[in-house]
Formats: structure tokens, sequence, C-alpha cells
């Protein structure tokens, strides 16, 4: 009974990390506002609290919305190597960069002790090694890029395109992301392993982070740009089943996926980035005791307005 014990646990520890590590972008061009964390989540320049309607309680607008980012003019091969350059580029000069990966630093420390306890009962159940099978597929780099470079091909030469028209959609446009994302990941992820050389719960090279956890999170998180926090969920459920799939498989530590989920989210919110989140922000809200951090949601209609 233990080890399914210790898989639930497992779960509630990366699903965490994902969904905090989350609230720690936003937009770059948002007006600033005075209050306690401006310079590191600003608002947009309609104040979310007027949108909301008179009256309403924090718990009910407390909620993160997104609107689908604006096409971009070019999907080129050309853009697509100056646009990865340029995430290159972005990707230290972003404040919520250092903030997801202080997260995921700190989690994978707070974790680190129970690693080894953790691959004593984590793998060998059956009924485990069933259940996250598919996780060693899915989360693969090939996997990963092999949906985004389809997307990529589809939504650029296969879906016709209006006359004189730029050969740019919503499909030419997400695989453009997904490609540009686990290109940033992957060479990060590569980069840190190379530095750390963790060996593996089986005594390989090299463990930290983990490739798949990364791939998956960027994967999760530039859909969820996409299609909105309800539209995506499952995609971030989807990348904690990847990230605990190589834990059962013995072939990570739990703070490997731990950190590998944070530089994930960290690499796709760099890609996204720019497009912009206008219609929600963070804000500190006074509770006895301390201070509490809420997301505040403005309508649609409110924010196209």
């Amino acid at each position: 009974m233990r080890g399914p014990r210790v898989l639930i646990i497992l779960s509630a520890i990366v699903i965490a990390v994902g969904t905090s590590t989350r609230t720690a972008d936003a937009s770059p061009d948002a007006a600033p506002q005075q209050h306690l964390f401006q310079d590191l989540f600003p608002l947009p320049q309609t104040s979310l609290l007027e949108a909301a309607p008179e009256g309403a309680p924090l718990s009910e607008i407390a909620v993160a919305q997104t609107q689908p980012p604006p096409e971009p003019e070019h999907t080129g091969f050309g853009a697509l190597a100056r646009d990865t350059v340029s995430d290159f580029a972005a990707f230290p000069r972003r404040k919520s960069t250092w903030v997801i990966l202080g997260i995921g630093a700190g989690a994978a420390l707070l974790v680190h002790p129970l690693d080894d306890d953790v691959q004593r009962h984590a793998p060998g159940s059956n009924a485990a090694d069933n259940f996250f099978k598919l996780g060693k597929y899915l989360g693969a780099v090939y996997t990963q890029a092999g949906v985004a470079v389809g997307l990529y091909v589809i939504g650029r030469f296969i879906t016709p395109a209006a006359t004189d028209a730029p050969r740019t959609n919503k499909l030419s446009h997400l695989g453009f992301d997904l490609m540009r994302g686990l290109m940033v990941s992957q060479a990060f992820t590569q980069a840190i392993k190379y530095v750390a050389r963790r060996d593996r719960p089986t005594g390989e090279c090299c463990a930290f982070p983990s490739g798949h956890a990364s791939a998956a999170f960027t994967t999760a998180s530039i859909l969820e740009r996409h299609f909105g926090a309800r539209g995506a969920w499952p995609t971030l459920v989807g990348a904690s089943y990847v990230a605990l799939s190589r834990i059962t498989d013995n072939r990570h530590f739990l703070s490997d996926v731990v950190f590998g989920s944070a530089l994930g989210i960290a690499t796709g919110w760099t890609v996204v980035g720019r497009h912009g989140r206008e219609n929600y922000a963070l804000l500190p809200v006074p509770v006895r005791g301390g201070v509490a951090i809420t997301f505040m949601y403005m309508p649609r209609t409110a924010a196209a307005n």
C-alpha cells in the first residue's frame, strides 16, 4: 500500500509545482501600477478591479484566463531562426524566468532528501508500471518535436490560405511556437545535465534535470497560452503524467522531474511571453497575518473594449 501512497504524494508535488510556477509570468508591455509587486507582476493598462462587477468577491474573479495570441506576421524558416535566437537572449532577461526557476529549485531542494526513499518505493509496482508506461514515449523529445513539426507543416503547407495571404494561421503559429520552445528548453536541459552530471537511479549519467519533464511542460505552457487555462488544462495533467512516469520507470529522481518541470514552464513562457496577457494580472491581497497573491480576471468583452 505504501507504493500507491507515494505516487499520490508525487502527483500532488509535481502538479503543485506546475500550477504555482505558471503564476509567475506577466506581460512585459503592461503599464506600471502602484502595488507591492509592480516590477515583477505588472498590471495591464485597464484596471482589472474596475472591470470586475461591482461588489464581486475576489474568489469569483481570481481566475486565470487568457485570450488567443495574435498570429505573427511571419512563420517561415528565417523567422524561426531569428525568433529562436531571440528566445535564448530573452530567457535570462525575464524576471518571471528567475521566479519560476527559483520556485522549481526551491521545490527540488525541498524534496531532495526524499529522493532515495521515493525510488525505493515508487518503481517496481506492476500497476504503476502499466499505468505510466506511455509516459516514456509521450514525453520523448522526438514525439514532442514530431507533433510540433507536424502542426507547422500542416498549417503552413497543407492548410489552404486566402489569396495573397501569408502562410500563417493558427496551426502554423502553434507549431512555430512549439518548435521554438523545444529547441530552447532542450538546449538548457542538456547544458545543465552536462554541468550537474548527476547519476540516474540506475547509475548512468545524466539525470538532472529531466528532459522528458522539461519538454512536456514546455509544450503544456505554450498550449495554455494558445488555448487558455480552461482549454489546455489536460496538457498540464499530461505533462505531470509524463514527469511521474520517469520516476516509476526508475530513470529519474523526484527532484529531477520537479526542476525539469519548472525549466520547461520558464522556457515556454519565454516563447509566448511576447504575446502578452492583457486580461489578467496578479495582485497582492491583504489577509489576516500576511498577504495572498491572487489572480485578477477581466472578462474577454471588457478586455476587447
